[in-house]
């Protein structure tokens, strides 16, 4: 079957698991394993929803992959894959006999496993995984369902997956929370660039929340994309104590009319949601006929935009590219590269960003040094630590395309040029991973003198971006800085080919600013003179040293004059401390509290350490410590204070939940420090207390747990983890035996509170005195207090303060 969101509206289908559960599934049973046992169930319960109206349906695939091996028992992981497939082309072959066409989708659902830097699955891993489900369903299929996704990095695997794989058309949906971001912090903004970049055909959001909390996402996103929009929401919030949803069938109805005023052009139901709902959709949607009205006109002008998973930055502004991490001139940057050692390459980016760089440009070339291993494995190692953008900078199109394949976000490509296969070489990887990419004016005859010959390669250098389907606004330009020593007469032809560039072509530009002093003396006098001229030029993305106090104040000064900063409050909040004399402006800022070294020597703050993730670093600051304090000193005076910072910066949104793992990942390195002193002393190991941790019976979602069980393990508690599916009587005989003062239990589904219920029941019948915190999606603190438990802990941080009240009081 032909599928085109252009021209057609499309009415999806709704909730599986409401439906699986009214046909007989047990709490105990997942989709999988009830859908393999029973395919002919699968098969009607899918032409229900033809019946009622869905012109595509979504086959029960959701939780089959490699990670799941349990669920598909004697099956093999094609077998499980195909029998669920076939189940939804049965009901499409029924549906064809009489006389009505509809599609299957193949869903891929989150694969369980948290990816790097959260968790351990590589991003490489990830691909294969999807890629083995894409290979054993997408001949069956009509198009690929990438649903329920958190993680915009897993998205990008599972996309990348499906397009190397078939050539069946992909739409996305992501879960969002009423912040308007993901559980792992990914903004409406991030998505719409990244997927549009990638080119999936649809994208939207589904599940988690209901169609009244959704719109005002809907809304935003349309203004972010020309992309067909999808939305798919709940039925209204759950009630944990009857497992059903508060929207009715009408009112689901009603509301959803209001996003096809919107425009939207594919409509569903997702948790709560059943064929009567769908009806009801089908009927409303009728009345819209197709989307060509309502599909959202092209802007004639858009801002270039680039983005990390949680972090877009617009360049409607002068634009900081940080040039630190690249060795060209840096003996200890090309030694750290050769090394490996990572702890100092990181401290460059986090010194850069604390300086005021919003984009970060990452070269690794040295001679001898392979850049296809090397620059993929420093763009994961920076993505673990920040959530700036990054500018990946190399002349070899195996590297770049290494590093724009581990890339989470929109990457800026530095660079190609005017030769014809140079442009050939890198504008395809531009435009397959949706980057954006500067063009440097040179070719084969080298750097032209003259700014009317540089501006023509400019102006090819664009034409074949557009014919490889870049869009004009992520082509950047750079007019090349010469040394103003060696060739003086090319620094206003520098300049005044950037004015042409900014005004007949449109395109943003950049340049190389310290090239400009180079053999000359007071260099930064001649850098921030050059730099001021370019921005009144038109320069929008200078790549300088940010830690030049020197070229950030012109910078910060050029904002204020040209209206741009209004009010002057970027200006004032960076200049304003009457303490800052104006003779220390023009010298490098101090770094002594601000770990600029990155050489593990100790010499940094250890709350700087700790928030910013660096491992070595927050090792050596607590090892210098204990040269004057005692070990629980160290602990309840630094380690915890300083992941409390963390902690209040997640809640208040500043922080998210990569750095969040990163910073609670360095604050262990710390106390296993500490527990090696006390072992090494005779003295008792360090531990705030004991807790037990478990995903309870029926429940196989522990990714919330996991979470919960790492951030917890670093504030010093020892953590009992009994995994998923676990019953009552497990739980209690180990708080029996371990005399146990606090359990933690999480739960996804509504169909396993029941169960959760039932846990607390019997801990607190075996161990009147051990309190039970709970947490997951589906509860509230309402219901958490009905069902007996003391704690109800929405994210990992309510779990350490609940935990720090059982033990601290």
């Amino acid at each position: 079957m032909e599928i085109d969101f252009r021209k057609k509206r499309y009415v999806l289908d709704g909730g599986m698991g409401t439906m699986l559960q009214s046909a007989g599934m047990s709490p105990e049973e997942t989709t999988t394993e009830f859908g393999l046992a029973h395919p002919e169930i699968l098969t009607e319960i899918h032409q229900k929803y033809m019946e009622a109206g869905s012109d595509i349906v979504y086959a029960s695939t959701f939780g089959t992959n490699r990670f799941k091996k349990k669920e598909m028992g004697d099956h093999s992981l094609e077998e499980a894959v195909r029998i669920q497939v076939e189940a939804a082309v049965t009901a499409k072959e029924n549906m064809a006999a009489k006389g009505r066409e509809v599609a299957v989708a193949l869903d891929l659902g989150p694969l369980g496993e948290l990816l790097e830097p959260m968790g351990t699955l590589s991003f490489e891993d990830a691909y294969d995984a999807f890629r083995e489900v894409i290979q054993a369903g997408c001949d069956m299929a009509d198009l690929i369902v990438v649903e329920t996704m958190t993680d915009l990095y897993e998205v990008k695997a599972a996309v990348l997956a499906a397009k190397e794989t078939c050539d069946l058309p992909v739409m996305v949906t992501m879960t969002f929370e009423e912040n308007g971001r993901t559980f792992t912090g990914v903004s409406l903004e991030a998505m719409a660039l990244t997927l549009e970049g990638l080119g999936v055909d649809a994208m939207g959001i589904n599940c988690s929340l209901g169609p009244v909390e959704i719109f005002p996402m809907a809304e935003k996103l349309r203004s972010l994309t020309t992309l067909p929009v999808v939305v798919k929401p709940n039925a209204g919030l759950p009630d944990p104590a009857t497992g059903t949803y508060d929207i009715t069938c009408e009112q689901f109805v009603e509301k959803m009319e209001d996003f096809l005023e919107l425009g939207v052009e594919l409509i569903g139901g997702c948790c709560g949601t059943t064929p009567e709902y769908i009806e009801g959709l089908a009927k409303i949607a009728a009345k819209f006929g197709g989307t060509e009205a309502s599909a959202k006109p092209l802007q004639e002008e858009k801002t270039l935009q680039v983005c990390s998973g949680n972090t877009v930055v617009t360049v409607d502004h002068v634009t900081v590219i940080g040039e630190r991490i690249n060795p060209t001139g840096k003996k200890r940057l090309k030694q750290a590269l050769l090394d490996e050692d990572f702890d100092y390459i990181l401290s460059q980016a986090i010194e850069q960003i604390d300086a005021g760089a919003e984009i970060l440009d990452v070269n690794v070339g040295v001679p001898s040094l392979d850049d296809v291993r090397m620059l993929p494995l420093v763009i994961k190692k920076l993505q673990s630590i920040t959530g700036l953008p990054l500018q990946i900078d190399s002349g070899n199109p195996e590297a770049i395309e290494a590093a724009l394949r581990v890339y989470n976000g929109k990457a800026i490509v530095n660079s190609v040029n005017g030769e014809e296969q140079v442009m050939k070489n890198i504008l395809p990887l531009v435009k397959k991973y949706g980057a954006a990419v500067v063009g440097l004016t040179l070719d084969e005859n080298g750097i032209p003198n003259k700014a009317e010959d540089r501006f023509a390669i400019a102006a090819r250098i664009l034409e074949r971006a557009l014919e490889y389907g870049i869009p004009r606004e992520n082509v950047i330009i750079d007019c090349l800085t010469l040394t103003a020593s060696a060739q003086q007469k090319e620094v206003v032809e520098t300049l005044k080919a950037v004015r042409m560039v900014k005004e007949k072509l449109g395109l943003k530009t950049a340049l190389g600013v310290s090239n400009i002093s180079f053999g000359l003396p007071l260099r930064p006098i001649i850098n921030r003179t050059f730099l001021t001229m370019a921005m009144e030029c038109g320069l929008d993305l200078p790549i300088i040293n940010p830690n030049s106090e020197d070229m950030m104040s012109s910078i910060f000064a050029f904002h204020v004059l040209h209206n741009i900063d209004e009010n002057a409050t970027a200006f004032i909040d960076r200049y304003g401390d009457a303490a800052i004399e104006t003779s220390k402006i023009s010298q490098k800022k101090d770094t002594s509290t601000t770990g600029s070294s990155g050489n593990g020597d100790g010499s940094h703050d250890i709350f700087y350490c700790i928030e910013k993730g660096m491992k070595s670093d927050t090792v050596a600051a607590v090892e210098k410590l204990l040269q004057d304090h005692t070990e629980m000193e160290l602990v309840n005076d630094y380690l915890i204070p300083a992941l409390d910072k963390v902690g209040q910066g997640f809640e208040k949104g500043t922080i998210f939940l990569p750095q969040m793992l990163q910073a609670a990942t360095a604050a262990q390195a710390g106390f296993d420090i500490v527990k090696t002193k006390l072992a090494e002393s005779d003295k008792e190991t360090v531990s705030l207390g004991q807790v037990v941790i478990a995903t309870v019976k029926g429940d196989i979602h522990d990714i919330g747990k996991n979470i919960v069980k790492v951030i917890m393990e670093n504030y010093g508690f020892q953590m009992i983890d009994l995994g998923r599916d676990v019953p009552p009587e497990t739980i209690v005989e180990t708080v029996k035996e371990k005399n146990i003062k606090l359990v933690g239990l999480s739960a996804l589904m509504t169909t396993t509170l029941k169960s959760m219920e039932e846990t607390i029941v019997a801990v607190k019948e075996a161990a009147p005195d051990c309190k039970v915190m709970v947490g997951g999606a589906v509860l509230t603190a309402d219901y958490a207090e009905k069902i007996g438990a003391d704690y109800y802990c929405k994210d990992a941080m309510k779990s350490v303060e609940a935990a720090q009240e059982v033990f601290n009081g």
